[in-house]
């Protein structure tokens, strides 16, 4: 009943990222259209395959299919480098979240269906897919790229750009470990317990963890971070920093589910977006520390 309420907090993570996103897309587009047409075809040519694909394996609605589609585009225009190769954008990174969580979503299904805490049927809803993804396609705009280029607490070097897209793996990691953590740990982490007090608890309930959980959203952080890494050329300190964002809003996400989200505070589509922010803002503070 608490979720039901708390919809307008779905509407607003949706307002926050698609007006955002498409704009991006459509500026990005019409720009590269004109001046590297390859770049635009690609570019989209995949983003509406991954959201064909998403959608026929029912790991998504129609609506939510096509906000990743409109996500991927984005993200893939916002991190590319010259000379252009599209498996050198952020659509490894995505491709590697996709993956996992279709093959942890159907991890001992049945078994999550006897509990019934399994996901519907029909897949992710739009919501969802913003509330997970639209972080990262946020942090790697050009606006907000250009500010973090810009401020004095971001080490410059000749691979600084690069390096700033650990922001958007670590938002990314962090949704890929969010899924793994819960999914998994419902199959094989046995009685979870919560966070903040360690009490056992029933699978499925806000806020809990367990060891076999968590070891598999370590596991799945690292894989996307990996993939950010062979993706962007950004070597070790991409991948360091954020797997370390995206462990660290993993566990933030299991607590802001213990206390805010377990007392109607938050619903679910928050407590995600809010989750892949902190994997973000931990990531530019490590960068920041390294000055």
């Amino acid at each position: 009943m608490a979720e039901n309420k708390l919809t307008w907090q779905s509407k607003l993570v949706l307002l926050a990222v698609l007006p955002f996103a498409g704009t991006e897309v459509v500026l990005d587009c019409d720009w590269w259209a004109s001046h590297a047409a390859p770049v635009a075809i690609w570019t989209i040519g995949l983003s509406v395959l991954l959201g064909l694909v998403t959608w026929r394996l029912r790991a998504a609605t129609p609506a939510a299919a096509l906000i990743g589609a409109l996500i991927t585009a984005s993200l893939m225009f916002s991190t590319v480098v010259v000379p252009y190769e599209p498996w050198h954008t952020a659509l490894v990174p995505t491709l590697a979240v996709s993956l996992l969580a279709f093959v942890a979503t159907r991890a001992g299904r049945r078994h999550k269906e006897r509990l019934g805490i399994a996901e519907g049927r029909r897949g992710r809803s739009a919501s969802q897919v913003a509330a997970n993804l639209g972080l990262a396609a946020l942090v790697s705009s050009s606006p907000v790229q250009s500010l973090l280029m810009d401020s004095r607490w971001v080490p410059h070097h000749p691979a600084t750009q690069t390096v700033l897209f650990a922001l958007a793996v670590a938002a990314l990691a962090e949704a890929a470990a969010d899924t793994a953590s819960s999914e998994i740990g419902q199959v094989l982490g046995g009685r979870p317990r919560m966070i903040t007090s360690f009490k056992a608890v029933d699978p499925g309930r806000d806020g809990a963890i367990s060891l076999a959980g968590s070891l598999a959203g370590v596991v799945a952080a690292a894989m996307v971070a990996y993939a950010g890494m062979w993706a962007f050329s950004g070597g070790w300190i991409l991948f360091n920093v954020s797997c370390a964002g995206a462990v660290f809003g993993l566990f933030f996400d299991s607590l802001l589910g213990a206390t805010l989200e377990e007392r109607g505070l938050l619903n679910n589509d928050a407590v995600n977006f809010l989750s892949t922010a902190g994997a973000a803002g931990f990531a530019l503070a490590m960068l920041c520390a390294m000055h």
